[in-house]
């Protein structure tokens, strides 16, 4: 009976968990229900409080901050995971954690000498990309029709915990939702080319969204105008060549700063991003390695780039996309050797 009670009142004790959403850089202060007071928290008879984080993968408790109030004393535990990023406000015992980062999610307790618990689930969402459309196949007539659809795709890159939705005006077209950390997410959306209608990809988590608006004149343009055909023979070597002039000061005479190709496989139409090239850095990142080993290469001047020793099963679809957005498809099919 007596355990019973002491349970009932620490639990009288316990606040209410507060839910706090942040977004990764920002800094967030987990209020205390302690009021300010010129005398600090010897006002209130509060000697020594600590703040705990259960780490959201194991739950295991990780004291952080322990404050003893009578001596102004404060020691910072675990100081590698919060290097200089944790201030406690000696009037209040709130703590304020700077430059948040997306593995600092997970609960925050403060606790007292009276036993008082206050509780806060935080959650640090990751800045969202702005959603990257493009189009991903050669147009095609629809069935008894004469109207031809083109055929986009709305993609973001490495994000979680997020949704990505096609609009149409205001009203909701096809959305998907992704928990787990992901390279890609993409959503397709078939239009027709003289579509006078308004669409946008939106992806959004709980606390911001980012927005594409779609160009369908832009994007969707005729098919010998939009996609470019190139055949050739296995074995040789094709080069996909950009529509950006040649320049000895290379691509920042047009302010291009990076650039990817993406290969759509025809078996599935799923895109394969396959390089990614950095041009302010000059670095360049090769995908899919098993795939195309050591048969890439890009020009760092135009962007153009070489498939060396193709093979038949390298027939797809090819896109290059700036960070202007702007987007180049060539339509590959590679025969075989007589």
């Amino acid at each position: 009976m007596f355990c019973a009670l002491i349970f009932l009142c620490f639990l009288h004790l316990v606040d209410a968990v507060k839910i706090v959403s942040v977004t990764e850089g920002e800094s967030v202060t987990l209020h205390t229900n302690i009021p300010r007071h010129e005398d600090g928290l010897h006002r209130f008879y509060i000697y020594s409080l600590q703040w705990s984080w259960f780490r959201p993968e194991d739950s295991q408790r990780v004291r952080v901050i322990w404050f003893d109030v009578r001596r102004s004393h404060i020691r910072y535990d675990h100081d590698e995971i919060f290097r200089d990023r944790l201030q406690i406000d000696n009037q209040t015992g709130s703590l304020t954690i700077k430059n948040i980062r997306t593995t600092d999610s997970g609960l925050y307790q403060m606790i007292n000498n009276h036993l008082s618990v206050e509780s806060f689930n935080v959650t640090v969402y990751a800045h969202l990309p702005i959603p990257v459309i493009t189009r991903y196949s050669t147009c095609s007539s629809s069935s008894g029709s004469s109207n031809q659809k083109c055929s986009l795709v709305c993609s973001v890159l490495n994000v979680s915990h997020v949704t990505l939705s096609w609009y149409k005006g205001n009203s909701l077209l096809s959305n998907i939702s992704v928990s787990d950390l992901k390279n890609s997410t993409s959503l397709p959306l078939d239009v027709e080319y003289q579509d006078k209608n308004t669409y946008s990809c939106i992806v959004n988590n709980p606390i911001s969204n980012q927005t594409k608006h779609l160009n369908i004149s832009e994007l969707c343009q005729t098919c010998a105008d939009a996609v470019k055909i190139v055949s050739v023979t296995e074995g040789e070597s094709v080069t996909l060549h950009t529509n950006i002039p040649r320049h000895e000061d290379g691509l920042h005479r047009f302010y291009i700063y990076s650039l990817q190709w993406s290969w759509f496989r025809p078996e599935d139409s799923q895109r394969v991003r396959v390089i990614w090239f950095d041009v302010q850095r000059g670095h360049i990142r090769y995908d899919h390695d098993e795939i195309f080993r050591d048969r890439l290469q890009i020009d760092n001047q135009t962007g153009s780039l070489t498939i060396k020793n193709i093979r038949t099963t390298d027939s797809g679809l090819y896109q290059m996309i700036n960070n202007h957005l702007s987007v180049e498809s060539f339509n590959v099919t590679v025969y075989d050797s007589v």
